[in-house]
């Protein structure tokens, strides 16, 4: 019996060793951000300098939000970020339930469309966005990147839940519809709970890649009011000196919101809430 727990001991040692690796690989950059965020401009030009600081300066996290208008900047991301994540979401839904659920002619087709659209970056598309945004009046807009956010997530949108709604037994919805249930119903009462990590799961997607988006915000918006905090942590960014310190105590205010979304939601992404949803 000892020598067939050796093993396991061994590989279970090896596993948590790979975790603890993986852990300091992906977190360092964070901690590499934290300790030249308390560093001083000098300290951070010291030749021969280490990571940490030789006298922590707390108060760089007070000057940012002097220096700048990171309450502002935080709340246009959140405007941008939330606004676009729920037009991708009332949009996608309704639009993945169909091509789960509904056979009609070309839906292969239009499946097929809307993963091709995810091979356009914002960056080929810019000029051409810039110009129907200017048409349409919404250049220095907030509800412009809301908009543009929303479109180019909605195809990673219905492709993920279109994948959730197929794991989900369809003799849920057919004993909703015993019950008195039409289509839109058990999509809303049946369906839509029982595929909640699959929503969550896109929804933390959607609202962090509208969080991180840059470019099209650079592009489209030029009043310092209404830039997101991607874009107006540029402010420390001058054309003959970076102030490294600020950049990065702005960038760690950057990433507060996402952890706190990961830790109110964590547990909804949780699987197998569809495990005894149909008896044999």
């Amino acid at each position: 019996m000892e020598g067939k727990k050796n093993p396991f001991r061994i590989s279970r040692v090896f596993f948590y060793l790979c975790i603890f690796l993986i852990c300091i690989v992906t977190l360092y950059p964070y901690f590499a951000m934290f300790c030249t965020a308390l560093k001083s401009r000098a300290e951070i030009f010291t030749p021969n300098g280490t990571i940490f600081p030789i006298h922590a300066l707390w108060s760089n996290f007070v000057d940012v939000w002097q220096k700048a208008p990171m309450s502002k900047y935080m709340l246009n991301s959140l405007i941008v970020a939330g606004g676009s994540t729920l037009i991708a979401m009332l949009c996608g839904i309704p639009a993945a339930y169909a091509l789960a659920r509904m056979k009609f002619r070309g839906s292969m087709v239009l499946l097929g469309f809307v993963i091709v659209s995810q091979m356009f970056s914002p960056v080929v598309l810019l000029i051409g966005i810039y110009k129907v945004m200017m048409s349409l009046s919404l250049t220095n807009s907030l509800l412009g990147l809301i908009f543009i956010n929303a479109a180019f997530n909605q195809a990673f949108t219905i492709w993920l839940l279109r994948g959730t709604f197929l794991s989900i037994p369809i003799d849920l919805e057919e004993a909703a519809k015993i019950d008195g249930c039409n289509q839109v119903s058990s999509l809303i009462k049946v369906l839509l709970p029982v595929s909640a990590p699959g929503i969550v799961t896109t929804l933390i997607f959607i609202f962090i890649n509208a969080w991180n988006e840059y470019t099209v915000a650079l592009t489209l918006i030029s009043a310092d009011v209404l830039k997101p905090l991607t874009v107006g942590i540029n402010i420390f960014n001058g054309y003959n000196m970076i102030e490294w310190q600020y950049l990065f105590a702005a960038s760690l205010y950057a990433v507060i919101p996402v952890v706190i979304l990961f830790m109110c939601i964590e547990k909804n992404l949780a699987s197998g809430l569809t495990a005894g949803g149909v008896k044999g």
